[in-house]
């Protein structure tokens, strides 16, 4: 910043009327440029607050800055076993249990292998076919099991091996807490619709369990007998209302009503964690027959 000093103002006077007329002319030149500059700023100022299309003038806009896009997120594939047309899904895989003698476990030091004596295949599982021919006693069941391809519209799977066990009437396995029997226990070949027949009782309820069939599907007889290479080791658990009237009867089914009034399907530890749509599929159907019951369900395989 530029200071006044005193000197520069004291020797402007008595200089005669020519000194002063210039000095005046100056002036004015002067006042005259300082006004035309403000004019020309004003107006550029205006100018640049000018909506030019509407002829207002508005204070000064912040430009918001352009929103940048937020991607969709690609939903996480999801797989089902529903199938399109919506009539069948594919059975969940559950434990083979302690006694499937299948030959994947070992009982009192030896592994018990049914699948590979002959015998095996057979439709009434009923007695046995090992070292003895004790039939096992109880209500009869006649069930019939469909094998469907659930990615292909529910179609029938022929030449596909069932391999179908279960507990005797008292809750004991045989080859196991029945070592001396091998009844309950028994392979049928799909036909061209799928199905397989298996003649057998309603099972006992132990303490523990829900009432269940264990069940194992292979793609071939060689396979099963093979005793290798199940596409599918599953369960099927029985209707309520059918077993309360067929534990009713304390003779045939000693324990099994008093077991049965402790389980439920929910709480079971095999069954518990299944859909409804699931248990649906795992409860055979029944329908009171002259020798007892006939019962049907689907098995639904993922290929």
């Amino acid at each position: 910043m530029q200071h006044e000093h005193p000197d520069d103002h004291g020797h402007d006077h008595d200089r005669g009327l020519a000194h002063d007329l210039a000095i005046m002319t100056q002036q004015l030149q002067r006042r005259q440029a300082l006004r035309w500059f403000a004019g020309a700023g004003t107006a550029a100022l205006v100018a640049g607050c000018s909506d030019s299309s509407s002829g207002s003038t508005d204070t000064a806009t912040v430009a918001s800055p352009a929103a940048t896009p937020t991607p969709t997120a690609t939903p996480t594939p999801t797989t089902t076993t529903t199938t399109t047309s919506g009539s069948c899904i594919a059975d969940p895989a559950e434990t083979a249990g302690p006694y499937p003698a299948d030959g994947t476990n070992t009982a009192s030091g030896s592994t018990s292998n049914t699948l590979t004596i002959n015998g095996i295949v057979r439709s009434d599982i009923r007695p046995s076919f090992i070292s003895t021919t004790t039939v096992a006693t109880g209500v009869q069941v006649v069930l019939t099991l469909t094998v469907v391809n659930v990615n292909a519209a529910c179609a029938p799977l022929a030449g596909y091996a069932v391999y179908l066990w279960h507990c005797d009437r008292s809750g004991n396995y045989s080859l196991y807490t029945a070592a001396n029997e091998s009844y309950l226990r028994g392979v049928q070949v799909t036909d061209g619709s799928g199905q397989v027949t298996f003649t057998t009782i309603f099972p006992g309820c132990y303490a523990g369990r829900y009432p269940h069939i264990h069940f194992e599907v292979f793609s071939s007889l060689a396979n099963a007998t093979g005793g290798r290479y199940a596409v599918l080791t599953s369960q099927l658990a029985l209707p309520s209302a059918v077993s309360t009237s067929i534990y009713a009867d304390t003779t045939t089914y000693p324990a099994s009503q008093t077991n049965f009034a402790r389980v439920s399907v929910s709480n079971d530890n095999v069954f518990g964690d299944n859909s409804a749509v699931q248990i649906a599929q795992q409860t055979p159907t029944f329908v009171a027959a002259t020798n007892g019951y006939t019962a049907t369900a689907t098995i639904g395989i993922a290929l």
